[in-house]
């Protein structure tokens, strides 16, 4: 039986669709992006994170700042086998996380394996459901896929759109497929939404500081579309004592100039 393949749904739209254009910009975005912040006094050493947070707009808007994230996902190149990718569904309402039913993730860059071993332990545990239509043309997890196959290789992607669930759900979740060092996690979100740029400055630097403080209840429900999967992710973070740094924090007036209705964007490692 031939695998079955998620098409792309947001390639030519989000980031380019031709490959050569495409392996251009990640590279030039790598390039621009903030390095890793060294690791302060008597913290743990940030060889690669066990997981990042990184926005999920058009590459124009905020693919620099996800590309921070990446930068720090490098070092695990050849290590990380499996990547755990949560985020949330825009167009049709979860009230459950949903994984899909394909074998593959098509990318201008070339297909993307699904960790179907893993999907298929969550459905048998009931932490997660099918729905492909929820997956069909949401682009929160598809934008991340070119990023995860340029820097980390030809790893597993678990993809699962996380909907209104309880943070204890999600981190029972992440401790299912946790994994060690050969398992990382990438919550996809975007922060405050159509403000102006300097209230989005604040309200994101606010949100910052909650995230770096693995405060999952300190992140309102209207500063970041990804809440969901980002509350779990840091419940999880304190169950394994795992310190948050942040990256790197704009807003979609900083690349666009328009500061008039932005949206805010943070890239985080936990490690």
């Amino acid at each position: 039986m031939s695998p079955r393949v998620r098409p792309a749904a947001v390639a030519g739209q989000f980031y380019p669709a031709d490959a050569v254009q495409l392996r251009a910009t990640i590279r030039e975005l790598l390039a621009e992006a903030a390095p890793v912040p060294s690791s302060k006094p008597r913290a743990r050493p940030l060889q690669y994170p066990k997981a990042i947070v990184v926005p999920h707009a058009a590459y124009r808007y905020s693919g620099v700042v996800a590309a921070s994230a990446y930068r720090a996902l490098r070092l695990g190149r050849g290590r990380i086998e499996r990547v755990v990718l949560l985020g949330p569904a825009h167009y049709v309402p979860l009230r459950r996380i949903a994984a899909s039913s394909a074998d593959r993730g098509a990318t201008p860059l070339g297909p993307v394996r699904i960790d179907t071993a893993g999907r298929d332990a969550l459905l048998d545990a009931d932490l997660a459901v099918l729905d492909d239509v929820a997956h069909e043309g949401e682009h929160s997890l598809e934008v991340q896929l070119p990023f995860i196959r340029t820097v980390l290789g030809q790893v597993r992607v678990l993809p699962l759109l996380v909907g209104e669930v309880a943070a204890a759900r999600v981190a029972e979740l992440l401790e299912t497929v946790w994994g060690g060092p050969e398992s990382v996690a990438i919550v996809s979100t975007d922060l405050s939404h159509y403000h102006d740029h300097a209230s989005a400055q604040r309200l994101d630097r606010e949100t910052a500081t909650a995230i770096c403080g693995c405060d999952a209840t300190g992140v309102a429900r209207d500063r970041a579309c990804g809440i969901h999967a980002l509350r779990g992710l840091l419940e999880a973070a304190l169950r394994h004592s795992l310190a948050v740094r942040l990256l790197d924090v704009r807003t979609s007036g900083d690349t666009s100039g328009d500061l008039t209705r932005v949206v805010g964007y943070g890239a985080f490692a936990l490690g």
